[in-house]
This record gives structure tokens, C-alpha cells and sequence, in this order.
């Protein structure tokens, strides 16, 4: 039998381009859109996309049991893909919506990029958009055929702060750094839109299709 992909939906994720760029990709696999907890416990891998409020997510991930699911597939060592709101989902606590406390997976916090400067002292515009060069910060099989300092697609005024220097896998540089990307045994998670950002967005959602943590 072929592996089953699940994509998350929870109404809140950019689920047509993920789960096409995931097809584009798959070799054999069976790509699938769902709001079953029990279906995503039961794929294969699991990828949790995601944009929007914190505060919006969270509160359906707990209303529909899918916080649990999530935290299941974690807990099963079955690889765990989070994109954008999805990695920041799966931090500790959101310093949005006057703060709002997530999945935990990570112990990581998630902090405003407005209220923060540059190293030459000017106030971070928000959102940070665009594409923009990911360091690699370890050798990872997330990584491989992508080049360091690859260009990767981001939408995002939060970012992720306060990961052990084991668990950041990828910083970016806006003015300041942060963590583009972090992973955690079986679970990786960037802060980018890999299913916008072209050769090297298609090449990490292959690395993940064929990822065996």
C-alpha cells in the first residue's frame, strides 16, 4: 500500500497550493485534505499548513480535537511537516492576540516583529514579505540538493524566538535574525511557504516525502 500524506484543514491553511505541490512532487503517495483527527493520526505524514490569527487556529484546533491529533503524530515519531502559522502553532506560546498559549511541541515563543529594530536601530517593517536567504544550521536530509542561503517565499509579522541552538535547523536575516526553520526528532517546521518558493520549496517537500527521522 502507498503511504498516505494528510494536509491539515482546518479552515485556515493554504491547502490548494500545498496539497498540488505536494502531488507535484509524490512519489507513489496519496496525498490527502482533512479535518479528521483520526485521519491524520492514521497517515503516514502529516503536513500542517497555516495562515491567519494564532488566536483563530488554536481555538479550532482545540474545538475540532485536532490539537491532540497533532500532538499524537508528534508523539508517534511519524514525520511532521509545520509551514508558517503551523510552525508557529507549534510553539510554547503567541505573544498575539495578547497572548494566546499553543501546542508546545517546541519550546519556543512567538514575538512581534513591529515592536522590535534592526541592528542599525530602524524600526522592522511588517509584514515581512518576499523572499528572502535561508542559513542552513545544520546538516539536515530537510536540506538536501538545496543550496545554503537559498531563497525561500515568507508572509509573517511574528517569528519565532527563545529555541535551543539544537532545535533551530534554519535562521533568517531581517534586520535581525530568527528562526526560519526548527526541528525536533520527527518534526520539522518552517517559517516559509515552501509551496511558493519555487526549485528549493518543491525540493524540501520532496526531502519530506521521503524523510525517515
Amino acid at each position: 500500500m502507498s503511504e498516505v500524506v494528510a494536509v491539515i484543514d482546518y479552515g485556515m491553511g493554504n491547502l490548494h497550493s500545498a496539497g498540488k505541490a505536494l502531488e507535484k512532487v509524490a512519489n507513489g503517495q496519496t496525498i490527502i485534505i482533512t479535518g479528521d483527527p483520526d485521519q491524520v493520526r492514521a497517515a503516514d505524514r502529516v503536513v500542517f499548513p497555516g495562515v491567519g490569527a494564532i488566536r483563530d487556529c488554536i481555538a479550532v484546533l482545540k474545538d475540532t480535537g485536532l490539537d491532540q491529533a497533532i500532538r499524537d503524530v508528534a508523539a508517534a515519531g511519524k514525520p511532521l511537516l509545520g509551514i508558517c502559522v503551523g510552525m508557529q502553532a507549534m510553539m510554547a506560546r503567541s505573544e498575539e492576540n495578547n497572548g494566546v498559549d499553543c501546542l508546545g511541541i517546541f519550546d519556543g515563543q512567538v514575538t512581534f516583529f513591529g515592536e522590535q529594530f534592526s541592528d542599525t536601530g530602524a524600526r522592522l517593517k511588517v509584514p515581512h514579505m518576499g523572499w528572502n536567504q535561508v542559513q542552513q544550521g545544520m546538516a539536515h536530509p530537510m536540506w538536501a540538493g538545496i543550496d545554503n542561503h537559498a531563497r525561500f517565499y515568507f508572509v509573517h509579522s511574528y517569528c519565532v524566538t527563545g529555541l535551543p541552538d539544537e532545535a533551530v535547523a534554519g535562521r533568517c536575516d531581517y534586520g535581525l535574525s530568527f528562526a526560519a526553520a526548527a526541528v525536533q526528532g520527527n518534526v520539522f517546521a518552517v517559517q516559509f511557504h515552501p509551496e511558493k518558493s519555487a526549485d528549493a520549496g518543491l525540493t524540501l517537500l520532496e526531502n519530506f516525502l521521503r524523510w525517515k527521522p
